[in-house]
């Protein structure tokens, strides 16, 4: 079970920090993203941990503002958002998955495991 948090309104240039808590799974065996859907748009991704938890991967567009961490003692991983833009406006997503490969990480539909989202609002 994958449950996120931190979700709210901020002005643009402002910060808002993410949480996934994981349950029920061996948390350093899967790799970990954030996906993000805005209305009318498909799901795309964000930012991931690779299985082996020892690399990151960033969209393009958060490259620089964005920031991706774990703690495994808790089971969590963050998603630091820095430098918020109303283009970052979206439901965010944690997802993970424990068998899939290098070269669908940001592909959402090679995720089995889904968290319910959270909003974040960013006005301009």
């Amino acid at each position: 079970q994958l449950v996120e948090s931190g979700g709210g309104l901020v002005q643009a240039g402002g910060s808002l920090r993410l949480s996934c808590a994981a349950s029920g799974v061996t948390f350093n065996r899967y790799a970990m993203a954030w996906f993000r859907q805005a209305t009318g748009k498909e799901r795309e991704y964000v930012a991931g941990f690779a299985r082996s938890g020892g690399y990151t991967y960033y969209a393009d567009s958060v490259k620089g503002r964005f920031t991706i961490s774990r703690d495994n003692a808790k089971n969590t991983v963050y998603l630091q958002m820095n430098s918020l833009k109303a283009e970052d406006t979206a439901v965010y997503y944690c997802a993970a998955d424990n068998s899939i490969i290098t070269s669908r990480y940001r592909d959402y539909k090679g995720y089995r495991h889904w968290g319910q989202g959270t909003q974040v609002t960013v006005s301009s």
